[in-house]
């Protein structure tokens, strides 16, 4: 469990990261994906959920 916490602090880290640095960017980026269609997005998370899984596959090889 200390291990998944350390996990979610870090991750809420980078994640907040772009935000806090580039205010005005992060919200033309934000209209731009509100304005993607879903399939788009879809493909999109698929491809950042198969490159994170590989990355995870070469951590714990």
């Amino acid at each position: 469990m200390e291990f998944f916490l350390c996990l979610l602090g870090m991750l809420m880290i980078v994640e907040g990261l772009p935000y806090f640095a580039f205010p005005e960017k992060m919200k033309f980026w934000l209209h731009t994906i509100v304005e993607m269609p879903d399939e788009a997005l879809r493909k999109f998370g698929f491809i950042i959920m198969s490159l994170g899984l590989f990355l995870v596959y070469l951590g714990k090889r």
